[in-house]
Formats: C-alpha cells, sequence, structure tokens
C-alpha cells in the first residue's frame, strides 16, 4: 500500500492519525485525491485501529501514500509527531480522518505560503461536514483567563473572517512548517488527545511565530465524531489539558494576574455542570490537571524560552469570556 516518490521531496507531508474511524477515513482520503495542487505525500499513522477501516481503504489516486501501522494507540499528539519524523515535505498537513478537504485546500495553503513567507503556521476554514451552513471553527481562539476555544464553532458560515490572525490553528486541518514544528518538539505526547494544538500554538506565540488563517483552505470537519464531543473520554482530557496548558505556557507576570479570574471561570463552568454526565470525568480531569500542573511547569520537556514580551501575548488573546461562552470568532484582521 506504500507508494514514496523518491525523486524530489513534495512540498506538502498531509498526515492523518487513525483510530477506529470507519467510513470517514475513506472519505477523507477521497477528498485528497482531488486536491488541484498535486505536490505532496500522505502518511497515515493508524493506532491499532480494530475496524477494519484499512482492509478496503482505496489509495489509488494519491501521489504518495505511507502507511504506518502501530501496535498500540498512541493518541493524536505522539500520532502526529511519529508521521512528522518520517515527513518529507517543507510542509506538515494535518487532516483529521473524520474530515474532508475541499479540492482547493493545499493550493490556497500553498498561495498563502507564497505571499507571506514570514509567516509558519497556518489554519483552515472550518465547516461542519452534516451542515456546510455552519461553521466548525475559524482557528482556536485562548481566552487571557486560560480558556480556549474553538472560533466561530457552531455560529453561522456568514462569520467567516476575512485573513488575518489567530492564536492557533485547530489541529483538525493545521498546517505548520516542518522544521519549526520539529524544533518545538511537536505536540507534548503527555496530552494524548485534545488541546495539543492549542499547547503548541502557545509555545509558537511565545517563540515569536503568529499564525494565519487562510479563510480560501476549506475542510468540512465532522467533529469529534469518533470520541464524542461530550464523552466522558473527550471531558476529562480536555478539562486536564486546558489546565495544563495554562499553567505551563503563561508567562508568570501574566498567570500571576489571571490566576483568579482562572479559578472564578473554572468554578462556574463546574457549577454548571454540576447535574450532568459531564461532572465527574470534568472533576478528575481538573483534579488531575491541578496535581500535574507543577510538573509540567518545571519541565524542560514541550516548553520553550519566551522570546515574545509577555504584553505582546497578552494582546494576542480574548479578554472578554462573553465572546469564549458565544463562541465567537477571534481573528485579528489582515491583508
Amino acid at each position: 500500500m506504500e507508494r514514496v516518490c523518491v525523486e524530489t521531496a513534495p512540498e506538502f507531508s498531509v498526515i492523518i492519525v487513525n483510530f477506529n474511524a470507519g467510513a470517514f477515513l475513506q472519505g477523507a482520503i477521497d477528498s485528497l485525491k482531488a486536491q488541484t495542487y498535486r505536490n505532496f505525500e500522505v502518511i497515515l499513522i493508524d493506532n491499532a485501529s480494530t475496524d477494519g477501516s484499512l482492509g478496503t481503504l482505496d489509495t489509488d489516486g494519491l501521489p504518495a501514500f505511507t502507511l504506518m501501522r502501530e501496535a498500540e494507540n498512541h493518541g493524536f499528539a505522539r500520532g502526529n509527531n511519529l508521521a512528522a519524523a518520517r515527513a518529507r515535505g517543507a510542509w506538515i498537513a494535518l487532516l483529521n480522518p473524520d474530515a474532508r478537504a475541499s479540492p482547493g485546500w493545499l493550493a490556497a495553503l500553498q498561495r498563502a505560503a507564497a505571499v507571506h513567507p514570514g509567516t509558519r503556521t497556518f489554519a483552515s476554514a472550518q465547516f461542519l461536514l452534516d451542515d456546510p451552513g455552519t461553521l466548525d471553527g475559524a482557528g482556536d481562539a485562548y481566552l487571557l483567563f486560560g480558556f480556549p476555544w474553538r472560533g466561530g464553532f457552531g455560529r453561522a458560515a456568514g462569520e467567516l473572517p476575512g485573513p488575518g490572525f489567530c492564536f492557533s490553528a485547530c489541529g483538525a486541518s493545521a498546517v505548520y512548517d516542518r522544521d519549526l514544528f520539529l524544533s518545538a518538539g511537536g505536540f507534548d505526547e503527555r496530552f494524548f488527545c485534545y488541546c495539543e494544538d492549542v499547547d503548541l500554538g502557545f509555545r509558537l506565540q511565545l517563540l515569536g511565530e503568529d499564525c494565519r488563517f487562510v479563510p480560501d483552505a476549506v475542510i468540512e470537519h465532522a467533529g469529534s465524531a469518533i470520541s464524542g464531543r461530550e464523552s466522558e473520554f473527550s471531558t476529562y482530557h480536555g478539562t486536564r489539558n486546558r489546565v495544563w496548558t495554562y499553567a505551563k505556557n503563561m508567562p508568570a507576570g501574566l498567570l500571576a494576574l489571571t490566576l483568579p479570574g482562572h479559578i472564578a471561570l473554572t468554578l462556574y463552568i463546574l457549577a454548571r455542570n454540576s447535574f450532568t454526565p459531564r461532572f465527574l470525568p470534568m472533576l478528575r480531569g481538573l483534579c488531575d490537571g491541578v496535581s500535574g500542573s507543577f510538573r509540567l511547569r518545571i519541565s524542560p520537556q514541550w516548553r520553550v524560552m519566551p522570546r515574545a514580551p509577555s504584553r505582546d501575548i497578552a494582546q494576542l488573546m480574548a479578554w472578554n469570556p462573553i465572546r469564549m461562552s458565544q463562541r465567537r470568532v477571534h481573528v485579528r484582521l489582515s491583508q
């Protein structure tokens, strides 16, 4: 099933991390077959799937394809890191197995990279797979008090912003300069999955690497179709990893200023979910997040020495909690 062109390195290495994605996986592969820009390879890393999703997979029509069969489930973070180490492209383009790229997805990203040679991270425009009139996200946003959200999730497609800058790229369709991704250590593998994209985006912002949102690079995304958006698994990991992202990356001065607000908002969210099935996994994630925060903050692994001033970092974030509660887009518009 492996077809690699050895003559020249591709421009893009598209990485798909699969774990029991079922029929979604073929849809993702088919969308890559239809790309108008053809200088790319596809690396599919399978995290020990048991659903037979690889058995009938048709990859004919892809310029180059590599399958990495793993004996265990590494999670989204380590899975992407392993594939990135094998990638040959100048750019790493992530695509979730429950997502479908528009035919012009890679072409739009290639144009953006050519027009903005100083930018090394790009975010795509995401629409819901079963409802293209609704946004799935326009880059990830980050509240100053330590809460990330997918900008525009669930809002009308008409709210899609123009080109600009967002805090970080959503991992369902993120694009990174490969050398930058590897030098930053890739995703924090302790996260397993959820918030690892925001954590990496935070580290890149600390290094002075902004993320450009490309509205004509379009994908459709089912969104947690495999793990479940409000499942115990996603609630636990999302809560724990949100705490870790904040505690690990927030500059000391901003951490001291925002910690009271972070605690207050955390208690408010916990109280709102006190009579829902999400309460116990959320509480467990919160406890594990807090207990592991100091260890992550002092560990040199998946941390960077900040180059950007704390004031500049604060200006990249949203300050109004209402904006987060409404999941509004948070993109700083530019040309």
